[in-house]
């Protein structure tokens, strides 16, 4: 018999895929209620690029229907309920997220398409412990200010992307109901099943009616709920485009958590070898599918040939597979339409490389990919892509790394590799981005806010600036 461990390669560990139930047709959750849609859509598992669901498109019909129903609680019983009890319902929203783990890790999978690894490791627990962090939150707001004055806006409109379903809804959900807010959420149309299992939990935790509320469907119904007159506050997270229309239209408080192009920089001090799997953890892991990947590298002149030849020898480890099975890194992309938008990036690059592997038959698959000798005016290089393509630049000089990483029109996320510490808060505070990590990329943690600066966005979620942002007159002082 053949010893796998000694030839690199792994027996398939599929994860059970009968833990998730996939609704043949989904409904809206509107008023505590499942309603049936009138008309529906596929949503497809991109792994085998076959329809496993059918999702409704909802009406402005049923969007008034939503939002009305929120506005009833609000002005019923969970506007007038004590922060205590509101942080009760959080608490159970949290417990019940971790007792059904796992089956939220799979229906993310088969939906969205990323390694049941990421999505069981990452995505279910950081869902969770954000929804126990604003749990505690919720009876101390008058504290949060230093005793200042606070009240909620009111109806929530929240809108959400594709690339972290439940963690993105429990980014916006959790902090709205804390501060004493109902909410009309509109998921991803390419994401839309653990959205609507996560209603479940809302009446298994016995959450009064129209305190959430789930309506699916594609743009037009984000653009339906977002300007609808019933809302008060609008949270988005998205794309830059669709950013900038809600910037100029919409007329109540705004949050926008918008694109990215996160640059690591590497020095030619670096621990390279951590350096090296914190880049390939900032981009390929996620299958880029992140706003804040870091698709970008920067990397010193000095150790560039090292650098990459290292990073090759990572990639070429990397298993790219089946997203149910917990030894994949990489799984599928998530749409196909966004794998033809990956392709025609790579067909402008000026050299690509890409490890020798072959990819499954069937679904949305691309191999993780470095953009070579990229230049600053290249679109690798100024565009997000949402793919495992990593565009890689060199530099001489500290001053050419912070000049590199900062000329592009986003200001999301950047990460700094260096063991001198004076270099990395130099160029920490240098760069223009709402996040800097330091000989690390993308660690969360629901007590420390994320957000961008320039095209990624305006506003904060996760901390007590998150927490702000669903709360009227929390920088007043207490009269």
């Amino acid at each position: 018999m053949e010893n796998t461990f000694i030839s690199g390669e792994f027996a398939p560990a599929p994860e059970n895929a009968n833990l998730a139930t996939v609704p043949e047709e989904a409904r809206h959750f509107i008023g505590g209620q499942f309603i049936a849609g009138r008309d529906h859509f596929s949503s497809i598992n991109p792994a085998t690029g076959k329809a496993h669901s059918q999702i409704p498109q909802a009406t402005s019909e049923e969007v008034d229907e939503a939002v009305a129903a929120a506005r009833r609680a609000f002005e019923g019983p969970w506007g007038k309920m004590p922060g205590l009890e509101r942080g009760k319902f959080l608490f159970r929203i949290a417990r019940l997220l971790q007792e059904h783990a796992r089956e939220f890790a799979v229906l993310e999978t088969l939906d969205g398409g990323k390694p049941i690894r990421e999505s069981r490791d990452f995505d279910v627990p950081q869902a969770a412990a954000h929804f126990f962090y604003h749990a505690g939150w919720a009876d101390k707001l008058s504290y949060a200010n230093g005793g200042g004055k606070t009240s909620p806006h009111g109806v929530c409109a929240q809108v959400i992307p594709w690339n972290f379903p439940l963690l993105m809804l429990a980014w916006k959900v959790a902090p709205a109901l804390a501060c004493g807010n109902t909410v009309v959420l509109k998921p991803a149309e390419t994401t839309s099943l653990t959205a609507l299992r996560f209603a479940e939990l809302c009446q298994e935790a016995e959450l009064p009616p129209g305190v959430v509320n789930i309506i699916t469907g594609n743009g037009e119904v984000g653009a339906m709920l977002t300007g609808h007159r019933g809302v008060d506050k609008v949270a988005f997270t998205g794309s830059t485009t669709v950013g900038k229309k809600l910037a100029g239209s919409v007329q109540v408080p705004l949050t926008l958590e918008l694109g990215g192009k996160g640059a690591n920089v590497v020095f030619e001090d670096a621990a390279l070898d951590e350096a090296v799997e914190g880049v390939v953890n900032g981009i390929f892991f996620n299958q880029g599918h992140v706003c804040c990947a870091g698709s970008r590298l920067l990397v010193q002149e000095g150790i560039a040939n090292q650098f990459v030849a290292s990073l090759k020898r990572r990639m070429e480890s990397l298993v790219v597979g089946d997203p149910m099975d917990k030894n994949t890194d990489l799984g599928a992309i998530n749409s196909g339409g966004q794998l033809e938008r990956i392709r025609g990036y790579l067909q402008e690059a000026p050299k690509i490389w890409q490890p020798d592997l072959s990819l499954p038959e069937g679904g949305f698959w691309c191999p993780p990919t470095l953009a070579l000798d990229c230049a600053q005016s290249h679109r690798l290089v100024q565009e997000e892509i949402f793919g495992p393509v990593l565009a890689v630049q060199t530099f001489r000089t500290t001053s050419e790394a912070i000049a590199k990483a900062n000329n592009t029109r986003y200001g999301l996320s950047a990460g700094v590799w260096t063991e001198k510490g004076s270099r990395a808060f130099e160029v920490s505070r240098a760069l223009k981005a709402g996040v800097v990590w330091v000989n690390t990329f993308n660690n969360f943690d629901p007590a420390s806010p994320f957000g961008g600066m320039m095209e990624s966005g305006f506003g904060r979620e996760g901390g007590l600036a998150g927490l702000s942002a669903y709360l009227k007159n929390l920088n007043q002082a207490k009269a």
